[in-house]
């Protein structure tokens, strides 16, 4: 049978002073560190540190930086920690050019706020002013949109019938909506959702609102049909049919019968 060292207690004893002083030290020195850290965190949070310091905004068109970082209430006051997004997000949202807003935070005081804006869809002429109309059919007044954009819209209110226009409008391809000059509300007796499209290729087209967008689709397969140099009105109120424009002379006779 082999036998062992053997280490008198006398000898352990140093080892073991040494071993639970180390251990001791260790908790010393992570109790100071969460001490200090605390007292970091209780300075950055009671100092302008951790105010917002930088407001970054993004995907602004005709919203100018300004009035959105004043709608969102957030300032250089704004504790950081404190700001809850959803209700920043909120209150964006009440501009009604917003379509959908993101707020995320940037530690250690950055913010940064992306937008959406809802499209311009057509132009409102209203007497000699006009106006941008967007996709869910606000009318944006007293902007700082500097460009026009879309169908110019005449005889329009705000209203059902104007929404309903933006509706139809968004749905169609961009193709489509570029070929338009000019949109008229025409209502008549039958059929108060009446328009009169002037196409920037000399036609007019007689349609109804609530049938436009898939009607109009085809615009391209109709025109291809016709003789190039005869224009005249394209009807797709019911069916699909065309009405050629009468003549100079056509029209001077039909003047002369009815004097007659």
């Amino acid at each position: 049978m082999g036998q062992g060292k053997v280490v008198s207690l006398e000898d352990r004893i140093p080892k073991l002073k040494e071993q639970r002083k180390r251990k001791t030290n260790r908790r010393l020195v992570l109790l100071i560190s969460v001490f200090f850290l605390l007292i970091i965190c209780v300075i950055y949070f009671q100092s302008p540190l951790s105010h917002v310091g930088k407001i970054s905004v993004k995907g602004n068109l005709s919203l100018i930086k300004k009035e959105i970082i004043e709608k969102s209430g957030i300032s250089s006051q704004t504790n950081i920690w404190n700001m809850k997004n959803e209700d920043i997000e909120k209150k964006l949202l009440q501009l009604s050019q917003i379509k959908s807003v993101t707020i995320k935070k940037n530690l250690p005081n950055k913010v940064n706020i992306e937008i959406k804006e809802y499209k311009q869809i057509a132009t409102l002429a209203t007497g000699t002013s006009f106006s941008p109309v967007l996709e869910n059919g606000v009318v944006l007044r007293n902007n700082s949109i500097k460009a026009l954009n879309g169908p110019i819209l005449t005889n329009f209110q705000k209203g059902k019938y104007l929404k309903h226009m933006a509706e139809q409008l968004q749905q169609l391809p961009s193709e489509i909506t570029n070929s338009i000059s000019e949109i008229h509300y025409d209502p008549n007796k039958t059929d108060s959702y009446h328009i009169l499209l002037f196409m920037n290729d000399g036609y007019e087209v007689s349609a109804t609102m609530r049938t436009l967008a898939d009607k109009m689709v085809h615009y391209p397969s109709i025109i291809s049909q016709l003789t190039p140099n005869v224009k005249g009105i394209i009807d797709l109120e019911v069916g699909s049919y065309f009405t050629p424009f009468k003549s100079k002379g056509e029209q001077k006779d039909e003047n002369q019968d009815s004097e007659g």
